[in-house]
């Protein structure tokens, strides 16, 4: 996986604007305001790449990044209350598209602030990726928040959250101090190698 290859590609509002999967994908799936942009930057290397926002639900598309051997896909974050009903439905049909689609879907990073336990959303979306198998692993941003001592507990807390999902591989990230980054990067090429 060659960081330095990567650019945006496109945008998808609607599931009839997917592209065509070509290339092994990697899904970036998580609540608004979770950290999905700021991750997609902090592993690429790049500043502004996915643009980042402090205000919930700025991503309302899924944007797709193409990397030389792979394609990293930033699914809209779920879970804002201020959207439309009818914007609700548009991205809900869209990301059900994608991960309903055929495509060479390698795995989801499903992303969890590390300091809050999940939400009804991140669990339903945690059942959803189980029961439709498809390979995910959990990311638990905003690690460096974080004292050792709240760190512990939240570890504590997860253990506990997560003990239903057998062999569920989990990773703190730091999209600040780089926490976790060295490990995704090594999980993607992974993942991704042909």
């Amino acid at each position: 996986m060659k960081i330095e290859s990567a650019q945006f590609e496109l945008s998808a509002g609607l599931g009839s604007q997917l592209p065509p999967s070509v290339l092994p994908e990697v899904a970036v799936s998580g609540r608004s305001n979770v950290g999905k942009s700021s991750l997609i930057n902090r592993l690429l290397n790049r500043k502004s790449l996915a643009r980042t926002s402090a205000t919930p639900g700025k991503t309302i598309t899924v944007n797709f990044y193409r990397l030389d051997t792979m394609r990293l896909v930033d699914l809209p974050g779920y879970g804002y209350a201020k959207l439309s009903h009818s914007e609700k439905q548009r991205f809900s049909q869209a990301i059900g598209q994608y991960l309903g689609d055929d495509r060479d879907l390698r795995l989801v990073l499903q992303l969890i602030d590390m300091r809050h336990k999940p939400t009804a959303d991140d669990r339903q979306m945690l059942q959803f990726l189980s029961e439709n198998e498809v390979p995910f692993m959990v990311v638990l941003t905003k690690a460096d928040k974080l004292n050792r001592t709240e760190r512990e507990t939240q570890l504590r807390m997860f253990e506990q959250e997560f003990s239903e999902y057998e062999g569920l591989y989990w990773l703190p990230f730091s999209s600040q101090n780089g926490e976790g980054v060295e490990k995704l990067r090594e999980i993607l090429s992974e993942v991704t190698e042909e």
